[in-house]
């Protein structure tokens, strides 16, 4: 595949990519090894090269421990985990854990839970596909919405971070599987 082709493929991906939505998350308690099997597939597009754990065990019960999320019922977690370890697995990659903390308190304060986890849902699939649009050869998306108010300003900035951060990791991954193949056939 040529560098362009796999950008592409990647841009073709991103266009179609959907978070889950609170009310699309399970319903039932889950215990570790399905809350994490279930993360590593909701967020597989946020690991371009396929070379890193999204989520550990271990990563859970260090956020368990600095407070960031709710203890589990039982070692069982529920759709409010999913929708924390989501966001934090997400946002880490560009911001610290105490930040990351202290964002999603500030955005379930304006917004309560539900709303504030179905928010960043549409602001990140919205950042990714504006990122992917400078990329592909889609209808050029604004990176920054009109709309941009103080409620969603936060939100928005660390989305779009994330958005850049993997669409560079996309970019850099492409470029060499281009130069390796390229290096090959010399």
């Amino acid at each position: 595949m040529t560098y362009n082709e796999e950008l592409m493929q990647w841009t073709a991906d991103v266009e179609k990519y959907h978070l889950p939505r609170w009310d699309d998350l399970p319903d039932i308690d889950l215990y570790m090894d399905q809350v994490i099997t279930l993360i590593e597939n909701y967020l597989m597009i946020f690991n371009p090269t396929h070379d890193k754990k999204i989520i550990t065990s271990s990563m859970v019960n260090n956020y368990v421990k600095l407070k960031v999320i709710p203890k589990p019922i039982k070692k069982k977690y529920t759709k409010k985990h999913l929708a924390y370890l989501i966001a934090i697995s997400i946002l880490k990659q560009v911001i610290t854990i105490p930040e990351v903390r202290d964002g999603i308190v500030y955005q379930a304060s304006v917004s309560g839970i539900r709303e504030a986890y179905n928010l960043f849902c549409c602001e990140q699939e919205y950042a990714l596909k504006a990122v992917a649009s400078r990329i592909g050869e889609t209808e050029l998306l604004p990176l920054m919405k009109d709309d941009t108010d103080e409620k969603t300003m936060l939100v928005r900035n660390a989305t779009l971070a994330v958005a850049t951060k993997i669409a560079t990791e996309k970019l850099v991954a492409s470029l060499s599987v281009v130069n390796s193949q390229e290096s090959q056939n010399k």
